[in-house]
C-alpha cells in the first residue's frame, strides 16, 4: 500500500509537467469547433432536405 504523502507529491509532480494550453489557443480551437459544428449542421440540413424531396416524389 503506498503513502498517501508520497501519492500526493507525485501527483504534484506529474501536474507540474502538463504543457497547459495558453488563451489564445484555447480561444483559436474553440472557435473551429463552433465553426465546424455550423458547417456539419447546414450540411446534415441540406442532405435532409434532398432526403425529403426524394421520399416526397416517390410517395407524392
Amino acid at each position: 500500500m503506498a503513502n498517501p504523502l508520497r501519492f500526493l507529491q507525485q501527483v504534484r509532480s506529474e501536474t507540474g509537467k502538463i504543457s497547459w494550453p495558453s488563451r489564445r489557443e484555447v480561444v483559436l480551437t474553440s472557435v473551429m469547433v463552433l465553426v465546424l459544428t455550423a458547417l456539419t449542421a447546414l450540411f446534415f440540413s441540406g442532405v435532409d432536405f434532398v432526403i425529403r424531396l426524394g421520399v416526397g416524389q416517390l410517395i407524392g
